[in-house]
Order: C-alpha cells, then structure tokens, then sequence
C-alpha cells in the first residue's frame, strides 16, 4: 500500500491517562505496519476537558473537520472529573462524536488475556470470549443536555427507535453469524427491562423480527438484572449480547472488571459509513 493509499487516522489522545495510553496504541500500529501490507497516516488533534478548560469547547472545528476527512478515529480517554460544564456533567467529545457520526453501534469485547487473573472461580479454566454490543446513540443518553431539572424534580427521556434498532440487530446478527463460523457459539443475547418498559418491549419485538431473519443464530433474551447476576457467576456462558445505551455503558464496564479491569478491554464505535 503506497502512502497515498494509507489510511488516514484522526488521532484524539484525550485527558489523564489518555496520552499515556495513546503513545504505545500507535507504537502497536507502526508494528503491524512493518508485518503487513497496511499503511497508516496520522493527525494528531485537541479534544477533551483540558481543551474545554483552554478555550470553553470540548473539541475544535478543526478537529471535527479532521475527524471527517479521517479514515478512522483512535480516541483516548476524555474526560476530568474537577472539569464540567455549567450543568455538573462532564466533557465527553467521545458521545459527541457518536452523535455527529451517527455511530449506533458500540462493540465491546470481552477476552481473558492469559497472564491476566479473572477475579470470577473457574474463568482461568473455562475462559471468557464475549462481545457486548452497547447501542450508542439514543436510549437515555438521547437526552444528554436536553434533561429538565426543577427544584423539585429531574427529568430524563429515554428514546428507542425502529430505524436504529433495527441497523442494531443486524450488525448484531451478522457479527453472531461470523463468530459462529470461527468456532465460537454464535450465539446472541437480547439485554432489556421489557417486563417493566413499554420501551423495552418495543426494542425485545424488533429483536423478535430480526431473529427469524437470520434462524442460524441461537437467541435468548434476558431482563438486565438477571443478565447481570449471570455475568458474575457463568460469564462462559456468553457469546454476543445487544442492548440499550445506558444498559451497555454499565455491562460493558461489568464484562471488563471481569478480565482484567478497563485498561484490558477495546471498545469500537461503528457507523453506516464504517
């Protein structure tokens, strides 16, 4: 691959740990680019709460624009807890971005790394290879911003549509079926409160509808807390599991304490255009 053909990647290393991360991600990418045939280009670009804190915005047009002309965008940790905006909520450029490039689909493995103890009896021997699929664009995270906050109370809403459910399961579906094919289960599980929520109903129907779909790809459906107590006692058990935003942000963070902690598990935000 010429340099003209390289792909571009918009490099966002973000606040903390995040630069410190960032340094050996790409000491990894220059690797892989010596031991195939991919070629990287990359633009390093200011996002995040020491942003915010400098100039009053969590990212720069220029940075935006960037990230649009970009092949792929490497995020690293955003984010300061001493650093909010106005409202008390942090900076997050990383759920900003998910809204502009309408980045529905968030995919999250889960893989016991040999060497790296799982705090879960029996793991080492059964072994953990799961993949949380976090839907990253509406759910309750659709209201970020848009919350209403009284003296006496606070609102929130959640939203589920068709048109994004519905992209969501087949992406889900499709990556059950490769799974499948390499010699994993290829299995997939619906995460919900569809015994509670109107909302989750919906989202467990449309689930119904891409199930017979694709007939080759074993489905179950479970309401989140019982999800949540499987996770911790049989998480082997798993294979690939779909749910709402803020459902996925919580498990997601659950399936990593289970090999390892955070800093063990990769995370991908993925779009139509992606």
């Amino acid at each position: 691959m010429s340099a003209n053909n390289a792909l571009h990647i918009a490099v966002l290393p973000g606040d903390g740990i995040g630069p410190e991360v960032m340094a050996p991600a790409l000491e990894v990418l220059r690797k892989i680019e010596k031991t195939t045939d991919l070629k990287f280009r990359f633009t390093e670009a200011a996002a995040g709460a020491n942003h915010y804190r400098e100039t009053g915005k969590s990212m720069p047009d220029s940075t935006i624009r960037l990230c649009e002309e970009a092949d792929a965008i490497l995020l690293g940790a955003c984010g300061l807890p001493s650093v909010r905006y106005p409202d008390n909520t942090e900076i997050m450029p990383q759920v900003e971005l998910r809204f502009h490039f309408d980045l529905y689909a968030g995919v999250r493995p889960a893989r016991l790394i040999p060497g790296v103890p799982s705090p879960i009896v029996g793991a080492d021997q059964r072994g953990i290879d799961l993949v949380v699929i976090r839907e990253s664009t509406e759910g309750l995270f659709a209201s970020m911003g848009k919350g209403v906050v009284t003296h006496e109370d606070a609102r929130e809403t959640l939203v589920i549509t068709r048109k994004t459910s519905e992209r969501l399961f087949e992406f889900s579906f499709r990556l059950a079926e490769r799974r499948k094919k390499r010699g994993r289960p290829g299995g997939l599980t619906c995460v919900d409160k569809a015994n509670v929520f109107k909302a989750f109903a919906f989202f467990r129907e449309m689930f119904d509808e891409a199930a017979k779909r694709h007939p080759d790809v074993k489905t179950d459906r479970l309401y989140v807390d019982a999800c949540s107590a499987m996770l911790v006692k049989r998480p082997w058990d798993f294979d690939v599991m779909v749910m709402e935003n803020m459902f996925g942000d919580i498990l997601s963070d659950m399936t990593a304490g289970l090999i390892g902690g955070m800093g063990m598990a990769p995370s991908a935000d993925i779009g139509d255009r992606y």
